[in-house]
């Protein structure tokens, strides 16, 4: 029986560079149950998380679910191993940025990297820096705050009203948030700063995060082809970039019904007493260790 198991266990697809970006860990709109779910189905040479890892910004001490803890979890055995892993800061995790150049094995948190490939150098940067919007902070964090909540809502609805109608899920927050980032996409002209700036540094591809707004475009800067990318999102978009036999490509993560299952159910508000058994225990587990 455990013979058979072994033999239909999933194969994990070979990745040469991974990039993700804006989990958002820590908000209730951070699909950690199928960010890990889609780790677990590549193995990459080098991963860049290109900011909004855990989201600092918005952070709530009163919620942390399982799911959550897991990815964390999931990323320390990465650096255990020796996985090549940079952390790239971005916004909603810029306190990190205290901790730049800090290294342990093959991780290290940096403001940007550039990577080498047979097709060219590739520039890895969130993207705040090219947002107008974060030089009004309290604009971003207000916004982020309503967000946060329109998710509850959403779920709410999914979970208690949708689905025992049998009717089709509401993303109702997918809708509204893409005109706001549409907007300040357009305002900053993001995507052509982003390639004008890395065709004066030299680079052919430049990746960010940060507009949640997957992407890959050939943009032609003083005659010179400069592709920019972005790496979505994992509170709508699901995505990722990979880098594969010298092509780089958009992945787009399908959660499925027992994926929405576990989400919805694992959102829970947390009491610090909770959270201090939930700390106890892992301890223990190491203890027994």
């Amino acid at each position: 029986k455990n013979y058979l198991s072994l033999n239909f266990k999933a194969v994990k697809r070979n990745l040469d560079i991974l990039v993700i970006s804006d989990l958002h860990l820590g908000t209730y709109g951070s699909k950690a149950t199928e960010v890990l779910t889609y780790l677990k189905t590549v193995d990459a040479k080098k991963i860049v998380i290109n900011g909004d890892f855990v989201d600092i910004m918005l952070f709530n001490k009163n919620f942390w679910p399982n799911s959550h803890m897991k990815v964390i979890k999931y990323f320390l055995d990465l650096i255990s191993q020796g996985k090549e892993i940079y952390y790239v800061v971005g916004n909603h995790d810029e306190s990190l940025r205290k901790f730049l150049n800090f290294k342990i094995q093959n991780f290290k948190i940096v403001n940007q990297v550039v990577l080498d490939t047979d097709i060219g150098k590739a520039w890895f940067f969130h993207g705040d820096v090219f947002d107008f919007s974060i030089q009004s902070q309290w604009i971003t964090k207000l916004a982020g705050y309503t967000y946060d909540y329109m998710i509850v809502i959403n779920n709410w609805i999914n979970k208690k009203i949708m689905k025992p109608l049998g009717g089709v899920r509401l993303n109702f927050s997918k809708t509204i948030k893409s005109y706001v980032k549409t907007a300040v996409q357009y305002l900053g002209n993001f995507e052509e700063l982003a390639a004008e700036t890395a065709q004066k540094n030299g680079y052919k591809y430049v990746a960010c995060g940060h507009i949640h707004s997957p992407k890959i475009k050939t943009y032609n800067v003083n005659g010179e082809d400069i592709t920019y990318m972005n790496s979505g999102d994992w509170l709508e978009s699901l995505s990722s970039l990979e880098f594969i036999n010298n092509k780089w490509s958009i992945h787009e993560h399908t959660p499925s019904e027992d994926e929405f299952e576990k989400e919805e159910g694992g959102r829970i508000e947390m009491t610090n007493k909770e959270l201090f058994t939930d700390l106890l225990a892992e301890f223990k587990i190491h203890r027994d260790k």
